[in-house]
């Protein structure tokens, strides 16, 4: 975490350091201010955003008690306050974490608890506790705000710089979506390397790890079902909404996301189904 924290930082400065540059030193309290507010309007924002797109509701205690027990035991076990159950359909099994500790929350789809064994539900709700243990979604969050403050001050630059034109404002908009897109490459790689720890967070949380590496067989196997029969429906009817049930942004949390091409591995927020299944059974 200290490294991922360093190199967050590392970010951060030198975007404040090049607004100190273009607009002078009176912008640093300016700076600091929005970076906070931006980085705190996004965790806010994206926490509602990412519940209220799959349809969270409360997980019933009283139908779903051996998920609450569970949920409980390593909560304590973790170090961290139980966070709130919920559950959703997302149209593939799947299951993600939100917030921070003392006010997270885990989010399982309808389709996962149909689809894992005891155990296996085990390995995964551990995983997501450990995101939130870990910090991880607010890492990420302050990654991608964090990004997006390195894509302003770039664009100011390219416009304060330039001759205020029509065409500086257009290479201002590319220059900074190309800073932005090579800021979130480390962030997407902290982001994978952020799920193997999760992974083996878990492994020790439950003892073993073939629990959780069967869990991702399970889930990866469902997921690919799932894109197989909208592809097949799309063809049908000429049009669709994607390859799965889960929203872009949300797929992003997920203990699972599609693996694909080289450059879709890059651009990924998970590192590679068979890797981590590797890892874990080593």
């Amino acid at each position: 975490m200290a490294v991922v924290g360093a190199i967050l930082a590392a970010f951060y400065l030198v975007a404040v350091a090049a607004a100190m540059v273009t607009f002078g030193q009176g912008v640093l309290p300016v700076a600091i201010v929005g970076s906070v507010l931006l980085v705190g309007v996004q965790y806010k924002v994206g926490k509602w955003i990412a519940l209220r797109s799959v349809g969270a509701e409360d997980l019933s205690e009283q139908r779903y008690p051996q998920v609450h027990r569970m949920v409980e035991e390593h909560s304590r076990e973790m170090g961290i306050e139980k966070p709130d159950l919920k559950i959703a359909r997302m149209g593939v099994p799947n299951a993600f974490a939100v917030g921070r500790k003392g006010a997270g929350v885990v989010v399982v789809s309808e389709e996962l608890l149909g689809l894992l064994d005891r155990d296996e539900l085990e390995g995964v709700l551990a995983h997501e506790l450990a995101h939130i243990a870990n910090r991880d979604v607010v890492t990420m969050q302050l990654g991608q705000g964090i990004a997006s403050i390195v894509a302003i001050v770039a664009q100011y630059a390219v416009l304060l710089t330039g001759d205020s034109d029509l065409a500086d404002f257009f290479l201002a908009i590319v220059v900074g979506n190309i800073v932005q897109f090579f800021v979130m490459l480390f962030v997407l790689a902290i982001s994978r390397y952020r799920e193997y720890v999760a992974d083996a967070d878990a492994k020790r949380a439950i003892g073993s790890g073939d629990p959780l590496a069967r869990a991702l067989e399970k889930i990866h196997e469902g997921n690919q079902r799932t894109r197989e029969s909208a592809r097949s429906s799309r063809r049908g009817r000429g049009r669709g909404r994607g390859d799965g049930g889960v929203d872009q942004q949300v797929s992003a949390l997920c203990i699972s996301s599609p693996d694909r091409g080289l450059l879709q591995r890059i651009v990924s927020t998970h590192p590679p189904m068979e890797k981590r299944i590797q890892r874990l059974r080593s």
